[in-house]
């Protein structure tokens, strides 16, 4: 009908807008963070860093790329045959990367980039990989889809999330706390990360719940051939 495509494309103007300013804002909050991330997750990662290792010995490459390489945290568990490019949003992040890269001897092909427009052409990856990342990008599909699109046909996709409990009461419980863990160190916790791989157009593989209340998990998920 006439009228429709205008205020349709006026939608999508201000979708953009708003997705643009979440981003920049994402952006502030980890180049702020960037010096004590490490500390700040230092006991989290004490569960984490068996969960990645975990997730990397499935990691078959050769061509890999990691969404979101924050201060390099998966370096140590790149398996030897695999060549990774690894992009991250902010660049206090990023030169924490290349420091612990340069430290690790680890090669990798580090790029300052945001996940939800990924500087890659399709088709190039064979696996693609992200940890407690997505509960972070201001929109997870956008993110997820443009992951397909650089996944090679039959590429797959391998994720640690933490995502919201199924459980109503805590459900609800991290729905009302969310808002104020974004404004502090930018990361949702009431994503719905195994409904938006699904959006995404990913096939799913694997949902592994890594504790007892089901909020943190493995994701496997392939690109059709």
């Amino acid at each position: 009908m006439p009228g429709q495509q205008p205020a349709s494309r006026l939608n999508n103007e201000a979708q953009s807008l708003e997705r643009d300013r979440a981003t920049a804002l994402t952006r502030a909050r980890y180049d702020r963070l960037a010096r004590i991330y490490d500390l700040m997750e230092g006991v989290a990662e004490r569960r984490y860093h068996r969960w990645r290792d975990e997730l990397w010995q499935q990691v078959e490459g050769p061509d890999v790329l990691e969404i979101g390489v924050g201060t390099g945290k998966n370096m140590p568990y790149y398996p030897p045959q695999v060549r990774v490019h690894a992009i991250d949003l902010s660049p206090a992040m990023l030169e924490r990367a290349r420091r612990r890269a340069a430290a690790l001897q680890v090669p990798v092909d580090l790029r300052l980039a945001d996940a939800q427009h990924l500087p890659f052409d399709a088709n190039m990856f064979d696996d693609v990989v992200a940890t407690f990342v997505f509960c972070s990008v201001p929109d997870p599909v956008l993110g997820l889809r443009e992951a397909l699109r650089v996944a090679k046909p039959g590429g797959r996709l391998h994720l640690l999330e933490h995502v919201r409990a199924e459980t109503p009461l805590l459900g609800t419980l991290m729905d009302g706390l969310n808002p104020l863990v974004v404004r502090l160190v930018g990361a949702n916790i009431n994503r719905r990360t195994v409904e938006n791989v699904r959006k995404a157009g990913w096939d799913i593989r694997s949902v592994h719940d890594l504790d007892r209340l089901g909020i943190f998990k493995h994701i496997v998920a392939t690109k059709r051939s």
